[in-house]
Formats: structure tokens, sequence, C-alpha cells
């Protein structure tokens, strides 16, 4: 028997690596408050530790999204995997060229599209999504903070396109595809 209710219990379990974040932070300013020349930098190097873990943490609280959408979502070293009942597919990180986010239909989904054109989409809300946010922090040039920030807001829809409700956010693209200018001012394709 459980004295702790299952609302309390299941926040507790959302929060816990914010809490053991702070606990670290705790920690960390504890040794240093002792003093001395050997436990301050130590105690200062354990809060800053902290400190980064916690933000990162709640970040991560931030990506995880409420809800129940269809499909399982894996990822696996530097491949994104995703089985639905109808569709799914896998992309990997080095081949993605393009993230977006998407509202279709009422629900969210991730829009990854790969350097030959291929896409897969993903609902926010798929079982496993919120291992989502490590493989997107790891792209090259990824604003973490945006990334979060884009999903907490919520566009208005116009209610006359049905399939998409306005909502297309261009979130994060890989550099180096398009057309480069030299400095003679001709462009030509990248090879």
């Amino acid at each position: 028997m459980s004295f702790i209710r299952p609302e309390l219990r299941s926040a507790l379990g959302r929060w816990r690596e914010v809490i053991a974040a702070g606990a670290v932070v705790l920690l960390g300013g504890w040794i240093a408050a002792q003093g001395g020349f050997f436990l301050l930098p130590i105690g200062g190097a354990i809060l800053l530790f902290g400190l980064g873990w916690a933000l990162y943490a709640f970040r991560r609280l931030r990506f995880r999204q409420e809800g129940e959408a269809p499909g399982i979502v894996r990822v696996t070293e530097a491949q994104i995997a995703y089985m639905g009942p109808r569709v799914g597919g896998f992309v990997g990180l080095p081949d993605l060229a393009e993230l977006r986010l998407l509202t279709l239909r009422g629900r969210r989904v991730w829009r990854l599209r790969q350097g030959d054109g291929q896409t897969l989409f993903i609902p926010v809300e798929a079982e496993g999504a919120e291992a989502l946010f490590d493989a997107f922090a790891a792209l090259p040039g990824m604003d973490t903070a945006a990334l979060v920030a884009a999903l907490g807001t919520t566009a208005t829809s116009d209610g006359r396109n049905l399939a998409l409700d306005g909502a297309d956010r261009l979130i994060w693209a890989r550099r180096g595809s398009g057309v480069v200018v030299h400095e003679a001012g001709r462009g030509s394709y990248p090879s």
C-alpha cells in the first residue's frame, strides 16, 4: 500500500531528473560553502555541473508532451525509427536535412526530411517520442531552447485548410545545401 497519491507519484516521476539535478546543485553549494582552497573550486565545479544539468533536464521535461498518439519511436545510435499502425520508416541523423513541426488534422507531428527528399512524419505524442530531444540536440547548430519553445506555442487555424492547420515551423535545416555564391558573383551548385 502506497501513501503517495498516484497524481503526485506521476508528477514526481516526470520531474525526477530536475529534482536530481537540484540535489547536485545543493551538494555543490554545500561543498563550496565549506571554504578553503581545495573545497571551494570542487564545490563550484559541482554546482556549475548541476546547474547545466538542471537546465538540460528542464528542457527535456518541457519537450515531453502529454497525450497518446499511434506508433512507437526508437532512437538507436544515429538512427530514428518510427513504427506506426499504417506508416513508418527510418531516418539517419547524418542524412537529416530539415526538421519541421507541423499540425496535420489537429495533431502536431515532426516532419523529418532527408537530403534525398524522403520524409518521415512522427506524432509529437507517440510512445518514446521524448527520446527525440537528445537526437535533435545532437544536430549541428540546433538551438534546444527554440526547439522547446516551438512545442510550447500553438498556431491559430484559419479553418480553410483541413489538412494543414496553418502551423508549419522550420525548426532546423542543415547548412551547406543550396546555391554557393563565389566572390566573382557567379553561383554554382554544391557537389
